[in-house]
């Protein structure tokens, strides 16, 4: 089964990570508190999963940045360790 939070994340960029989790804690509130009608309740999760996949791709790209910082840091200190070698 595809995952349809991701595909719909990445036709939704214009949300920000602080913003799509806010409105996602909401979300969950109001089906938590219950009250909602079998139609509201399918329309919130699905704007649930929707939220998530936005946070799942912030969060997937942030770890992408992280891991390139941390593995240019690595090559840099390599690279001095080599020329003091040298």
């Amino acid at each position: 089964m595809k995952d349809m939070g991701a595909t719909k994340a990445a036709e939704s960029p214009a949300l920000g990570y602080e913003e799509a989790r806010a409105e996602l804690v909401d979300v969950v509130r109001r089906l938590e508190s219950g009250g909602a009608t079998l139609e509201e309740s399918l329309a919130l999760w699905e704007r649930g999963e929707e939220l998530a996949g936005i946070c799942r791709t912030w969060l997937e790209g942030a770890r992408a940045r992280l891991d390139a910082a941390l593995a240019e840091r690595e090559d840099e200190a390599e690279g001095a360790a080599a020329g003091e070698e040298d």
